[in-house]
């Protein structure tokens, strides 16, 4: 099975957490918070939304930053992935 998003959507891979900080200091389960970096695995062909055109200004495997209350997560043959506006997608990862 494979998603297609339609119109300005995108889906993305959420990045996996980092267990330990920078300094050393190791995270147990529930401190984790979940990153808000993913990589972007499917990308919509943008199109007039609301009455806009909408230029899709990311691509399939760029790695982006998204807001942390946005879309909707999704889990299909046990990977887990997240739909969201391209609006939603705060910064591309150089």
């Amino acid at each position: 099975m494979k998603l297609v998003p339609l119109a300005d959507r995108v889906v993305l891979k959420q990045l996996v957490a980092e267990e330990t900080t920078k300094s050393g200091i190791v995270l147990p389960g529930q401190n984790k918070e979940k990153p808000q970096q993913a990589e972007v695995v499917a990308v919509g062909p943008g199109g007039v939304v609301d009455g806009k055109e909408v230029k899709m200004e990311v691509k399939v495997g760029d790695q982006v930053i998204y807001s942390k209350y946005a879309g909707t997560d999704v889990k299909i043959e046990d990977e887990e992935y997240i739909i969201v506006k391209q609006s939603d997608i705060l910064a591309v990862i150089q």
